[in-house]
């Protein structure tokens, strides 16, 4: 079982308001992402709120989904990994698909070819022309490890810089875009 984490919890400094709440093509980033996921066949999924997540949960279709909302996501992507890591270490999930809330280009195929990797022990990253994006395959058995360095902004990075010998890499270019959402333009 491959567990889907959605990342929606940050402030959108850059972008001027939270991402989760940018409509882009008729929904709500949040709403996308919680798609995206669910047509991929993760499960259990759960969506990890901060910046203004009672407006969140008053817009969104979180539907289905467990919703948790980060006290600390103006200190870093990293406390949102956290939380969400520790919110699926009671499910019998065997690894955590992390999806970004600002990549509405990664597509439903982008995370089933990441998760055609899945096991405990996996470490898998999506590549778009060589460069690494999201969505990002955590093995269960990696989640204490990447909850000890996840921290300020960074994520899961220095976990899968420390483990790079083990990271599988997977080509997305040409089923998705990994490009983040930073500014309103973008």
């Amino acid at each position: 079982m491959t567990a889907g984490l959605l990342l929606a919890a940050g402030g959108g400094r850059r972008y001027g308001m939270p991402k989760a709440l940018v409509e882009r093509d008729g929904r709500l980033l949040v709403e996308h992402g919680l798609a995206t996921l669910r047509a991929a066949g993760c499960g259990p999924i759960t969506v990890v709120l901060g910046a203004a997540a009672e407006t969140v949960r008053e817009r969104a279709d979180l539907a289905g989904a467990l919703v948790v909302t980060n006290p600390d996501w103006a200190d870093g992507m990293g406390t949102s990994l956290r939380a969400g890591l520790d919110a699926l270490s009671g499910t019998g999930a065997t690894a955590a698909i992390v999806l970004l809330v600002d990549t509405p280009g990664v597509t439903a195929e982008a995370v089933r070819r990441v998760s055609n990797h899945a096991s405990a022990g996996a470490l898998v990253v999506a590549t778009y022309h060589g460069e690494r994006g999201h969505p990002v395959l955590l093995g269960r058995d990696h989640w204490a490890g990447v909850t000890e360095l996840a921290v300020g902004d960074v994520g899961a990075r220095p976990y899968l810089r420390a483990h790079r010998h083990r990271v599988v890499t997977v080509a997305c270019e040409d089923v998705a875009d990994g490009t983040d959402l930073d500014r309103p333009a973008s």
